[in-house]
């Protein structure tokens, strides 16, 4: 108990009583006589009976006593007698006068107007506030905090737009709050998240300040319903999905945990604010070298201060392109700003650090499934009419609409593209990341990705693929082998009417290449015998380095570029191999450079993001680099091509290592600029797979078949691509 008075209290004969939370005929209340007195300001704590768990110890406790009582459910009186109460319903114990005051909680039948939910073994209630005869209201459960001989924390009566403040962080973080009023504009009933957002319908003159909140409720269905104005009291959180605070990359969300509260109406509308292309800011956030956290939101300037000043809040896009397909995770993104960057097929495009496309933002719904299935969306549909809900961040990073209300799927009817046949003087040489391919995957995806060699790819000559897993796929067993794979796909291909492809690999050291634990995924080639023939020169394996000898030629085919180099560490080793095609030599590398994980995300607490895991690429790309102009030191008319997921874009750092010296064309820039992807991530279509070629490699005809990238089914999440030329020498 606490006194918030300048005099002491003095407790000689009074006590504490407790009776369980349903009485019987035979219940009665036990009693814990009090002495001494409350200090002013202070506080006073009285010890009952230890339960079976727990090993934390009170505060030394003003006065002990030996009642065993529940942590679930039950009513503690505090008396100003020591005579034992005989009430047993709450009418009863309203009208005994020594009853100075008491807290049903759990399902207590005794209680003031309602009891406070929350208690268990873990989580006592605590008085967040005044005295109003409302248990629910007047209390909350929450994590222990017994205080013995001085103040216990006291909640702050707070409106939502203090709590959420001017910045990214809550001023009242870990702080207790009470009288928190809103209407609730959504109910998030499903997964371990659960909870509800209220918006406050008085909000203030400061743009920076957001008027909705979360209230987060755990596994526990709120027992509230959208319209509900409720009167609300918890702590405040920063939550960071990622990881703890200190070592986070993400924002974090404000959100009230603990909480309880009382529903004072119904049926309250909320209007949503509209969202259209003139309201995100074009500047997608600030640059300050490292966190945004405490910096004032400038929510006209920055599209990231938008999103955060509208956090908790409802509202609604109209109309919306979908630029960012649905996912297995049923979400998908949308952008606010149709003519920004926009792709011919409906896309976003991505081209440059420096345009991070501030009209994208992601939709995932509220709307159970059985009611609504959430829209299957390729790029270029549209959400038809209103979509609307209160703004979330998502725990991958990024600003998302949690919908109640979702538009209607517009299928805009997107078709997969197929590239034309080489002529018999070309060679058709293309790339393809199958994503993980092993035998373990079902025959559809097989079928799949045949079918687009044959029919959208034509067949070409030679195809580097990447993400080719062992033949035990991602069992950790220590094989290493993938011929069955390989033949797998080949014979799926036959099946198709395609060519009978041949295949050249080279095996990794088990674990050595990274990817999916277990998987041993690498690059290979697939060939067409009947057009091209490979030069197999023995000798190469997992660590043996392939060399450049005179001619120009290669001293092991296939061969893998300085494979004990440093920056192949946990990566997939580029494969070189020797073919000829109408008696003239080409060399072809194969490339899967390490992947981007690790890197800051686009809309994460540091800007701008750190790209730690381009370090490794540059060296990966200086390596390749170094063997291009070797080969081409030997012969500079030589027919070479690099290509492959290098999992980077055509303006980075790496690909400008990659072409150092002008070794290397990436023929990716002579698309026109809305046309260079071929890879679509959180709304930006982007390019991660590449195809180069040398100097004299003359005329070439590159595409990017788009037939996966933009769409809800996939066969992979990468497209494939296409060179067609005619080799030199």
């Amino acid at each position: 108990m606490a006194n918030q008075g300048a005099t002491d209290v003095p407790l000689a004969g009074w006590s504490v009583q407790y009776l369980p939370g349903s009485p019987t005929a035979t219940s009665a209340w036990q009693v814990t006589p009090l002495d001494g007195a409350v200090a002013a300001n202070g506080s006073f704590l009285v010890q009952e009976a230890a339960g079976a768990g727990g090993t934390t110890p009170l505060p030394s406790p003003d006065v002990t006593g030996s009642i065993a009582m529940s942590a679930t459910t039950g009513t503690i009186a505090l008396v100003n007698s020591t005579t034992q109460l005989t009430c047993k319903t709450a009418a009863a114990c309203a009208l005994d006068v020594s009853i100075v005051d008491l807290v049903g909680y759990g399902s207590a039948v005794v209680r003031e107007t309602a009891p406070v939910p929350g208690a268990s073994n873990t989580a006592s209630v605590a008085r967040i506030g005044s005295d109003t005869d409302n248990n629910a209201a007047d209390f909350l459960a929450g994590a222990p905090t017994p205080t013995s001989g001085g103040g216990g924390p006291v909640p702050v009566v707070a409106r939502i737009h203090e709590i959420q403040g001017t910045t990214h962080l809550s001023p009242f973080d870990g702080e207790q709050v009470s009288g928190v009023t809103g209407v609730v504009t959504a109910v998030r009933a499903f997964g371990s998240a659960r909870g509800f957002w209220f918006q406050d319908t008085q909000p203030d003159a400061d743009p920076a300040t957001s008027e909705g909140l979360f209230v987060f409720t755990g596994s526990t269905t709120p027992a509230v319903a959208v319209g509900d104005a409720v009167t609300v009291a918890g702590t405040v959180d920063e939550f960071y999905a990622d990881a703890p605070p200190a070592s986070s990359v993400m924002l974090s969300t404000t959100e009230l945990v603990g909480a309880s509260w009382t529903v004072t109406a119904q049926g309250v509308g909320v209007p949503a604010e509209a969202v259209g292309a003139t309201t995100v800011p074009e500047v997608y956030t600030k640059e300050p070298g490292g966190s945004i956290e405490e910096l004032p939101l400038e929510p006209s300037a920055y599209a990231l201060d938008f999103w955060e000043s509208r956090e908790g809040m409802r509202v609604r896009v109209d109309d919306v392109r979908v630029v960012g397909p649905t996912t297995p995770f049923n979400e998908l993104f949308v952008t606010t700003k149709p003519a920004q960057n926009p792709t011919p097929r409906g896309g976003t495009i991505y081209t440059g650090y420096d345009q991070q496309n501030s009209g994208r933002v992601q939709v995932l719904s509220l709307i159970p499934f059985a009611q609504r299935p959430f829209p299957q969306a390729d790029v270029g549909d549209v959400l038809a009419g209103e979509t609307s809900g209160p703004v979330d961040y998502s725990r991958f990073g990024g600003y998302l609409i949690q919908a109640t209300t979702l538009g209607a799927h517009i299928d805009n009817g997107l078709a997969r593209e197929s590239t034309r046949p080489q002529r018999p003087a070309e060679l058709a040489v293309a790339t393809y990341n199958v994503e993980n391919l092993s035998p373990g995957n079902p025959q559809a995806k097989f079928d799949r990705l045949a079918a687009a060699v044959v029919a959208d790819l034509a067949s070409p000559d030679v195809l580097a693929l990447e993400e080719i897993q062992d033949n035990s796929g991602p069992s950790n067993d220590g094989v290493v082998a993938a011929d069955e794979t390989l033949r797998r796909f080949t014979d799926a291909i036959a099946a198709q009417g395609g060519p009978r492809y041949d295949w050249r690999q080279i095996d990794p050291v088990d674990g050595a290449d990274g990817g999916q634990p277990g998987g041993n995924i690498r690059v290979a080639f697939l060939f067409n015998p009947a057009r091209v023939s490979f030069v197999d020169r023995p000798g190469g394996d997992a660590t043996t380095p392939v060399e450049v000898l005179d001619g120009p030629r290669l001293s092991v085919s296939p061969g893998r570029i300085d494979p004990a180099n440093a920056a192949w560490e946990s990566s997939r080793k580029p494969l070189v191999g020797e073919f000829v095609f109408r008696g003239r030599t080409v060399f072809v590398v194969a490339n899967h450079f390490a992947s981007k994980g690790g890197d800051q995300p686009l809309f994460g607490r540091f800007q701008p993001p750190a790209r730690t895991s381009e370090v490794q690429r540059l060296a990966q790309a200086a390596a390749v680099n170094a063997f291009a102009h070797e080969l081409l030191a030997e012969d500079p008319r030589a027919n070479l091509l690099v290509l492959g997921d290098i999992n980077d874009f055509q303006f980075s750092p790496v690909m400008a290592r990659l072409t150092q010296g002008g070794v290397l064309d990436p023929l990716i820039n002579h698309l026109p600029v809305n046309e260079r992807y071929g890879y679509v991530f959180q709304g930006n279509s982007q390019a991660l797979d590449h195809i180069l070629t040398s100097p004299f490699i003359l005329r070439p005809d590159y595409d990017i078949v788009h037939i996966n990238a933009e769409f809800a089914d996939q066969a992979s999440d990468h497209d494939p691509q296409v060179v067609r030329f005619v080799p030199t020498g």
